[in-house]
């Protein structure tokens, strides 16, 4: 692979505006070349890129083309900065109406140098917000696909799509469908922004002279212009690539906007690292419907604010996963100690879970064309979830650690859409620890609030379930969640008590009770001697109940206690304060 950094832009807004300030705060910039021009850190622009590129594990050569104009300022550059000063590419133009356009000047250094390999083309004039993305990881992205590549970013709140190529980007695939130079606004509602940065195979470069041919003009001869035509009417595959980031290119700016960016970019490094970021998720009650989920039924759960799951992200040196002091034990106080823990609790704490979550969403990343930055940071977890009574705690700290990983690396909603996250949470338990798991735990965790979830039946054609008896109760518990909806609505809690009772007659129906076990049989009995109804919410190990009798509920809390179960008043977590609705396919 070469690289070449293109770096020949004439007279600009922003040249013109630093010759003429009055206030003399840049005189020392006049006559400076855009790429050289301060950036991020202290560094000029150019030095970032160079920094970026200088691997020659990457690249067998990295090449810079400029003009006669400021030659001379790219060749001390070159000798100050270990850069090879005989790869410096003069492209002859000394006048912006002399010039040979950005396409021309690609296709002039690899003719002149002779270049027979793939070739990565970035403008070396463009200001990055994130300095720390990983170039190696657009590479083996390039090499996975068919075709060229083409990096674009989310266009930040004020941007207009009208300064920028525009591109629709095929979510499964990844392949750009259309590419769109600077459509005048309201042509599209779409904010992927196509920047300079770009790579091209080997067998496509002869279509940079094919298209010079048709372009005659030096105002034709963008990149902008180039992708239309090459995605748009020869239909090359080109495929698109995201970096989480900011991109400005200097030529395109004044030198307000220019003051504006480099403030606004400066301020961005240096806040990342300073705060750290803590995320909770909750744990969940399946209130109607469960276990039908996995059946091709409808569920109605909830989130509740009582027990939850809470990470913490703190950017550091080295990535480093902490154990839980309680549920992570390395140390124990005697043999004896590490045999009951070991029995009550089991071998397996969440420290697996926050690293099947990284290691899944390093995976997701990769395959869908985000590349992330080169950051590292120290994990944390706590949860007061009980294990191992049906309340999702496992997936409520998949959850957590999913939503810190997506702020730290400025992962969108668009990116990672709430669907696809409840699928990720539950391929993490399911593909990466073979923790059986359930598929509404993970959509009310992500949506959170009360939800009621309606699945395909895709699932049970796949997994082959069919037997008569099993396919007809989950037709009645789909049956009994729609009725249920009607009642939360229409907040007929007397309805909804009796479906939940229902709903655990159906379950014992099919599931019988050595399967559900005498413990869970046990707290269902003793919640209905005090008149409550009840059901279990998730696998097993708790009961969610609904009494309306004040005084009965006090006495039932007493009984329970008595009998050393843990009896919680059930606080719903719903921050939006309504009812959500979501079809899980």
């Amino acid at each position: 692979m070469i690289c070449i950094l293109l770096v020949a832009g004439h007279g600009t807004v922003l040249e013109t505006q630093i010759k003429n300030d009055a206030t003399g705060l840049y005189g020392q910039l006049t006559g400076v070349p855009k790429a050289l021009l301060p950036g991020i850190g202290g560094k000029k622009i150019l030095d970032f890129w160079w920094e970026t590129v200088n691997t020659r594990q990457l690249f067998s050569e990295v090449y810079l083309v400029t003009n006669a104009d400021k030659y001379k300022h790219y060749e001390r550059w070159a000798t100050a900065n270990d850069f090879p000063v005989e790869n410096v590419v003069n492209d002859g133009s000394t006048t912006l109406e002399g010039r040979l356009g950005a396409v021309a000047d690609l296709e002039l250094a690899i003719r002149s140098r002779k270049l027979q390999d793939d070739i990565m083309v970035i403008a070396g004039d463009m200001l990055c917000a994130d300095q720390n993305f990983d170039i190696a990881q657009v590479l083996r992205f390039f090499r996975s696909k068919p075709g060229e590549l083409a990096i674009y970013y989310e266009l930040e709140e004020g941007e207009k799509s009208s300064s920028r190529g525009i591109v629709e980007v095929c979510p499964e695939t990844h392949r750009i469908s259309r590419f769109l130079e600077k459509p005048q606004e309201g042509v599209t509602a779409l904010r992927l922004a196509s920047v300079v940065f770009y790579c091209l195979r080997k067998a496509t470069l002869p279509y940079l002279s094919d298209f010079l041919t048709l372009q005659p003009q030096a105002q034709d001869r963008t990149f902008g212009r180039f992708w239309e035509w090459i995605i748009n009417e020869e239909k090359l595959p080109v495929f698109g690539m995201k970096l989480p980031t900011g991109f400005q290119l200097i030529g395109q700016v004044g030198l307000s906007d220019y003051t504006k960016w480099l403030a606004h970019y400066s301020a961005q490094q240096q806040q990342c690292p300073a705060k750290p970021i803590t995320c909770r998720s909750y744990a969940r009650v399946g209130l109607m419907g469960n276990p039908s989920d996995g059946f091709n039924g409808k569920t109605i759960a909830m989130t509740i604010s009582n027990f939850w799951a809470e990470v913490t992200l703190m950017e550091s040196q080295a990535l480093v996963l902490l154990p839980h002091p309680l549920n992570d034990p390395t140390e124990f106080g005697s043999l004896q100690d590490l045999y009951c823990i070991s029995r009550k609790e089991g071998y397996l704490g969440g420290l697996r879970l926050l690293q099947a979550t990284c290691k899944k969403f390093y995976q997701f990343c990769s395959k869908q064309g985000i590349a992330l930055t080169k950051q590292n940071f120290t994990l944390k977890y706590d949860t007061n979830i009980p294990r191992q009574v049906g309340l999702a705690g496992s997936s409520a700290i998949v959850s957590a650690t999913l939503k810190c990983l997506m702020k730290f690396y400025n992962i969108t909603e668009s990116d990672l859409p709430k669907p696809t996250r409840a699928n990720f949470i539950l391929n993490v338990e399911t593909d990466e620890l073979f923790i059986t798991a359930g598929l509404q735990d993970r959509v009310v965790q992500v949506y959170e609030g009360l939800v009621y979830m309606d699945f395909s039946k895709q699932l049970m054609d796949e997994q082959g379930y069919g037997e008569a008896e099993v396919v007809e109760a989950m037709k009645s518990f789909a049956g009994l969640t729609d009725q249920a909806r009607v009642a939360l609505q229409g907040m007929d809690w007397s309805r909804l008590a009796q479906l939940m009772d229902e709903n655990f007659a159906l379950r014992l129906s099919v599931y019988t009770e050595d399967c559900l076990g005498p413990g869970n049989l046990k707290m269902v009995q003793l919640a209905r001697q005090f008149g409550s109804a009840a059901k279990l919410p998730g696998s097993g190990g708790a009961v969610v109940g609904l009494c309306l009798d004040q005084v009965r509920l006090v006495e039932m809390r007493r009984a329970f206690q008595e009998a050393g179960c843990v009896f919680c008043v059930i606080v719903p977590y719903n921050p939006s304060g309504t009812i959500g609705t979501n079809s899980q396919d």
